[in-house]
Formats: C-alpha cells, sequence, structure tokens
C-alpha cells in the first residue's frame, strides 16, 4: 500500500518541470497525511527529491556544471504565496538587494504578506512573512514596489545621492502605468523623492 502512495508521488513529482516545488497537501489526494510524510522521507533517502525546508520538497533541476541546483528563495516565497493565494512583497534589505543597492543577501528575509505571519528556515537564511494591511500589499510595478520598500527601509535622512540617482535610473525601466499607480500609494516623503 504504501509502495503504491510512493510510486504515485513519483509519478506526480516526475511529470512536473524539474525544480517545481512541492508541498505535503501537494500529495492529500494520494493518500493520508502519515502515509504522505513517509512517503516523502524515503524518497528525499533515495535522492528522488530534496528538502527544502519543513514540508516542502524538491526534483532538482541539475546543471551540467555545477550540479544540483536547488529554488531560491524567490522561487520559494512565490510558490507559498501561491499556495496560500496570498500576494507577497519584499521589504526592508531584501528590496535593497534586489534593487542593487546592496551586495549583502540579508540571513533574514522578510516578506509582507496578506495571508498569515510565518518564519522558515531554508538552510542558513530564513523567510518571514509579514501580516501587513492592503496598502501596503497594493504596489503593482515590479521596479516602483521595490523602490518604496527600499526607500522606507533607508529612510530619507539616511538615503545618499548615489543610492537616489540608481533608484531614479531604474525607475526608468518602470511601466508609466505602474509607477503612477504605486507613487499614489507611497507615503509623500517618498512621492516627493519620486517626482523630483
Amino acid at each position: 500500500m504504501s509502495d503504491s502512495i510512493e510510486i504515485k508521488m513519483l509519478n506526480k513529482i516526475k511529470k512536473a518541470k524539474r525544480g517545481t516545488l512541492f508541498f505535503t497537501d501537494s500529495f492529500a489526494a494520494t493518500g493520508n497525511t502519515k502515509a504522505v510524510s513517509k512517503a516523502l522521507e524515503r524518497l528525499v533517502k533515495s535522492k528522488e527529491i530534496y528538502r527544502v525546508a519543513r514540508g516542502m520538497y524538491v526534483r532538482p533541476k541539475n546543471d551540467k556544471y555545477i550540479g544540483i541546483v536547488l529554488p531560491g528563495i524567490d522561487e520559494i516565497a512565490i510558490a507559498i504565496a501561491k499556495r496560500d493565494k496570498a500576494r507577497i512583497i519584499p521589504t526592508g534589505s531584501y528590496a535593497m538587494y534586489k534593487l542593487g543597492l546592496t551586495t549583502q543577501v540579508p540571513m533574514n528575509i522578510v516578506y509582507y504578506t496578506d495571508a498569515s505571519a510565518r518564519k522558515i528556515k531554508i538552510g542558513k537564511q530564513s523567510v518571514t512573512f509579514k501580516k501587513a494591511s492592503a496598502k501596503h500589499l497594493a504596489y503593482i510595478g515590479n521596479i516602483s514596489k521595490l523602490a518604496v520598500q527600499a526607500l522606507r527601509s533607508i529612510g530619507k535622512d539616511m538615503l545618499t545621492d548615489e543610492e537616489l540617482k540608481k533608484i531614479k535610473e531604474l525607475l526608468k525601466n518602470e511601466k508609466p502605468y505602474h509607477l503612477q499607480h504605486d507613487l499614489n500609494l507611497a507615503p509623500y516623503c517618498i512621492r516627493k523623492l519620486f517626482k523630483s
């Protein structure tokens, strides 16, 4: 019985493209929670899949030069948001990193979310989902939403001319409608910086 559950699960995993993230509840239709957990343990042991974090698994991509490639933080966060039907936005030092304002990858990455707050350990890093108001999650521009979060983190008094220049350059690549939409949501002091 448990063998057939494992085979069904492995078939489902192999049908998906490599790098696809699976959660324990991705296999809810295959068997009860205990049987699924045992099967996942065996699949990890046999190196068919890798455990990314608690309750999260992947059949990793394989690169001919670097070998096994596990999903990045963004892929993991997006998969969690998709599963929870939630919106997420990177904040603070991670927004700064994604914009190229810093080269240092933070150890604790924080996303605003409209789902429940939680912290997930991924290797040496941790991802924190912080419950935020609908206004904080209403930004739609890929660059402008990061710029707003980065500027909120830096603070207008600590912002250097170089950082401001880089943000303005990046914002030239934002869709005008998205930029205007996000400008209207941004705090007054950030709106002033954008408009200048």
